[in-house]
């Protein structure tokens, strides 16, 4: 018995892996590692990266319409065109889609242009045009989270509005392009004095689309404005909301563990919220909205369920967390234009 064991140990040296495949023998392998979460910023190769427009998905269109033509009160402002929401549906990261209702329609945006301004100091910043300083950055993380219209102003005086219509124009990235519409417009400091620069396309001196918003977003996610490193900044100044009120009130209501990137705005009747929606628990999205209305906080609130709906995401049952900052008013708005 002990000679055939050694015969068989010697015979095993010499067998290749076809011929233990053949025998039927396979060697352990490890267990492979837990997949890491995916983070913000995303890594996305160029040969598998399309532009937004690219992206337009017809069935998330007819839910999307279906579901919000449902509302008889926000079918009438669609059809009057004072009510514009897009989406991007970010769960599937190889078949992302795209949808919007009046994506392509002016609307004044109050304070959710001052994400024009973040971009525009984060283009100085990388061409080493601009000094980064404690100073600057509380600024930009003010004017993005708590919406403060005195460091919106530093800021704006800061960049300049050329630079800033100069970087919303480039071709680059096109944010406002007067052929598709007008886009995102940042014409005026959230001050009453200085110059006033009102857009070509409707002449509003702070104005966005819902379809150029949500590209922004997009880029934003992906790495692609400015560099990997930049959008990762401008990502962490728009996290952490500090108002809680319009879609960061409805993700509180709905309980969601996902983080929240967000720009809001607000003057009389003219409402406007953004914000991307990044979690394990089914929410992955860009969600834009733009409403005039008297009543237009509620719209909205409401509004960001209903696209959950169309998305056919289930109500979740946890706590909000955004980014480890809970969603509570902190007194620090120096404005009713936020």
């Amino acid at each position: 018995m002990l000679s055939w064991l050694v015969i068989l140990s010697v015979a095993f040296q010499f067998l290749t892996p076809t011929d233990f495949n053949r025998i039927g023998y396979t060697a352990s392998q490890p267990a492979p590692a837990a997949a890491a979460p995916v983070a913000l910023p995303l890594s996305s190769p160029e040969h598998r990266w399309a532009p937004l427009d690219r992206l337009a998905d017809n069935t998330l269109q007819e839910r999307l319409d279906n579901r919000l033509r449902g509302n008889d009160a926000w079918h009438r402002l669609i059809e009057e065109g004072r009510l514009a929401v897009g989406v991007v549906d970010l769960r599937d990261l190889d078949n992302i889609r795209f949808a919007a209702i009046n994506g392509d329609v002016m609307f004044y945006a109050a304070s959710l242009p001052k994400i024009a301004a973040l971009l525009t100091a984060h283009e100085k910043l990388e061409a080493g045009a601009l000094v980064e300083t404690p100073e600057l950055n509380h600024d930009l993380i003010d004017m993005i989270r708590v919406s403060s219209n005195r460091a919106a102003t530093r800021v704006i005086d800061t960049v300049g509005l050329k630079a800033i219509r100069a970087t919303v124009t480039n071709p680059r990235y096109r944010f406002y392009d007067e052929s598709r519409g007008g886009g995102i417009w940042l014409g005026k400091r959230y001050h009453s004095t200085g110059p006033r620069y009102p857009d070509p396309v409707a002449g509003y001196s702070h104005a966005a689309t819902v379809d150029q918003v949500c590209r922004f977003y997009y880029l934003l996610a992906t790495g692609r404005l400015v560099s990997r490193e930049r959008s990762a900044s401008m990502l962490d100044a728009l996290s952490c909301p500090g108002i809680q009120h319009k879609f960061c009130r409805a993700l509180a209501e709905l309980g969601t563990e996902a983080s929240v990137y967000r720009k809001s705005g607000t003057w009389r009747n003219w409402h406007g919220d953004s914000v991307l929606v990044w979690g394990d628990d089914g929410r992955r999205y860009i969600l834009a909205a733009l409403v005039e209305d008297s009543n237009g906080e509620k719209i909205l609130r409401n509004i960001l369920p209903a696209v959950e709906d169309a998305l056919s995401i289930a109500p979740g049952n946890d706590s909000v967390d955004v980014g480890g900052k809970s969603l509570v008013f902190d007194g620090r708005v120096d404005s009713k234009d936020i």
